[in-house]
C-alpha cells in the first residue's frame, strides 16, 4: 500500500504489518504551530488506533521554549499535568524519506483537550462551512530565509552576524538556484515524497530568501501540510548543513517574512461560490460578504494570525506587509487580495498573514471571519486602488500594534468566540498574553546602544 491509499484505521494498521514496522513516528502539533511527537512501538499503534491514547497535556501548557504558562486555567500545577487523550489520523499517513521505511502520522486532541487543539479548532470552523453549504479550499505559501549556520553556531554568535547561503538581492535568480541545485532538488523530491506538492520555489528579496507555493487542497489537508512543510523545511536546511527560519522578521533591513493564504468556497454541486462572470471582478455576492467579513474582523483575531511579539515588526508601510485591513483587486498593498479568475482559479489572498503563524488558526481566522461575513450579510465598500499605504489615518479601523494589544481585541471579541469557543479564546489570549510578557522582561540591544551612557 502507499501512504496516500490510507483512509482508515484498518488501512493504517495494515500498511503498518505490511511494511513489518517496528515503529511509528507520530505528531501532534501545539498552540505555537510546533510539531511534539515521538516514537512508538507497533503494538502501541495498533492499540491507539482503536482506542487513541494519552500524550502529556504540557504541550497545551508551555510555551515555545518549553516554559510554563503561569496564566492559563485548562492545565497546569493546579491540575499536575496529566494526560490528555489524542487520536491518530489515518489519512494524514506520510513517508519519511530520509527515515528509511519510516512511516508518520498526525495526530489530534481529543475532547475535552480539542476545544483548545488548533487542527481540531479548524476543523470545527470547516464543519460549519459545510453547514452553510460550502467546501473551503486553501493554498499557503511561505518566505523563509536560508543560512549557512547551524544550530550550535547561531547560538555561539549570540544570532548576530549570521551567513545567509547567498549574499544580496536577487529575487526569481535562475543564477542562485542552480547553484544551490542540490538543494532545491532534495527539498522538492521530499515533499513530493510525503504529499507536500511545491507548486511554485523560487528566490526572494533578499539574501538567501526563498519562497515556496503549496498546492491547493481542501483547507484541511492544505493547513495539514503547511504546517509540516514548515518543520520539514527545518529538517531538510539542517540534514544539508543550513538553516531555515520562518520568523515574520529576522533583520531591519529586509522585508518580512509572508505566509500568505489563499482561499475559495466552493458550493455543494462542485461549482466556485466565488465566482460571478457578470458582476465587477467576477466577485459573486458570496465573495464580497466573505472578504467583507475578513475585513471586518480582522482587528480581532489578528493575534491568530500575528502570533508573536515578532510578528508587529513585518506590520510597517513600504515592506510588502499590509498596515490595515485594506481589500483590493490585484493589490498586493492591501491586506486582502482579490485575485479575479475563472470558476477555477478566482479566490481572495489573505496577505496580512506571516510566515510565523500556525496554519491551523491563520486559516481558522481567515475562513471563520469570511465565514462569519455571509452570515451576517455584510456589505463590502469600494476596494482600494494604488498604494494602500497612502490611505490618510482614520479612513480604517487600524490593526492592534503588538502582541499585547492583539490579544485584548481577540478576547474581547463576541465574533470570536461565536466562532472558535470560549475555551479556545480565553486559552490562546492567555498564551499570547504570556509571551508579550516574556519579551517585556528582556533588555534589547537597541535599548543598551540608546540609553546606556546617554540618558
Amino acid at each position: 500500500m502507499k501512504p496516500t491509499e490510507i483512509r482508515s484505521t484498518s488501512d493504517a494498521r495494515a500498511i503498518v504489518n505490511e511494511r513489518g514496522l517496528a515503529h511509528i513516528k507520530l505528531g501532534v502539533f501545539d498552540v505555537d504551530g510546533v510539531l511534539r511527537g515521538k516514537y512508538v512501538s507497533r503494538e502501541k499503534f495498533n492499540s491507539a488506533l482503536d482506542g487513541g491514547f494519552g500524550f502529556c497535556d504540557v504541550v497545551l501548557g508551555w510555551d515555545v521554549n518549553d516554559k510554563l504558562y503561569d496564566n492559563v486555567t485548562y492545565t497546569g500545577w493546579h491540575t499536575a499535568y496529566p494526560d490528555a487523550p489524542i487520536r491518530i489520523i489515518p489519512e494524514s499517513c506520510r513517508e519519511l524519506p530520509f527515515e528509511e521505511g519510516m512511516l508518520f502520522f498526525l495526530c489530534e486532541f481529543a475532547p475535552p483537550a480539542d476545544a483548545l487543539c488548533p487542527r481540531g479548532i479548524l476543523r470545527r470552523v470547516i464543519e460549519r462551512a459545510r453547514a452553510l453549504g460550502f467546501e473551503p479550499y486553501a493554498a499557503c505559501e511561505y518566505e523563509f530565509f536560508m543560512f549557512d549556520e547551524t544550530p550550535e553556531s547561531v547560538r555561539e554568535k549570540g544570532y548576530r552576524n549570521l551567513k545567509p547561503i547567498t549574499p544580496g538581492n536577487f529575487g526569481y535568480s535562475v543564477l542562485r538556484s542552480s547553484v544551490h541545485s542540490e538543494f532545491y532538488r532534495h527539498l522538492l523530491s521530499t515533499f513530493d515524497q510525503m504529499d507536500i506538492p511545491i507548486e511554485g520555489l523560487h528566490t526572494e528579496t533578499g539574501p538567501g530568501v526563498l519562497e515556496a507555493a503549496i498546492g491547493v487542497d481542501a483547507a484541511l489537508p492544505a493547513c495539514d501540510k503547511a504546517a509540516l512543510f514548515k518543520t520539514f523545511t527545518k529538517v531538510i536546511a539542517q540534514r544539508n548543513g543550513m538553516m531555515a527560519t520562518f520568523m515574520a522578521k529576522w533583520s531591519p533591513d529586509y522585508p518580512g517574512q509572508s505566509g500568505h493564504i489563499h482561499l475559495s468556497l466552493k458550493s455543494t454541486s462542485g461549482d466556485s461560490a466565488f465566482y460571478d462572470p457578470a458582476a465587477p471582478h467576477a466577485m459573486s455576492n458570496t465573495m464580497r460578504r466573505f472578504v467583507a467579513g475578513q475585513q471586518a474582523l480582522m482587528p480581532q483575531l489578528l493575534a491568530m494570525v500575528s502570533p508573536t511579539v515578532n510578528s508587529y515588526t513585518r506590520l510597517i508601510p513600504g515592506f510588502w506587509a499590509p498596515t490595515s485591513p485594506t481589500w483590493g483587486v490585484e493589490n498586493r498593498t492591501c491586506a486582502l487580495r482579490v485575485i479575479p479568475g475563472s470558476g477555477k482559479s478566482q479566490r481572495v489572498e489573505y496577505r496580512i498573514a506571516a510566515a510565523d503563524g500556525n496554519p491551523y488558526l491563520a486559516v481558522a481566522a481567515a475562513l471563520g471571519s469570511g465565514l462569519w461575513g455571509i452570515e451576517q450579510e455584510l456589505e463590502l465598500g469600494e476596494p482600494v486602488t494604488g498604494s494602500a499605504y497612502d490611505l490618510p489615518p482614520g479612513t480604517l479601523p487600524e490593526l492592534p500594534r503588538t502582541l499585547h494589544e492583539a490579544a485584548g481585541a481577540l478576547r474581547n471579541s463576541a465574533a470570536a468566540r461565536s466562532l472558535f469557543g470560549d475555551a479556545f479564546v480565553d486559552h490562546y489570549a492567555a498564551t499570547r498574553e504570556w509571551e508579550e510578557r516574556e519579551f517585556r522582561r528582556h533588555i534589547t540591544d537597541w535599548e543598551l546602544a540608546r540609553y546606556f551612557e546617554i540618558i
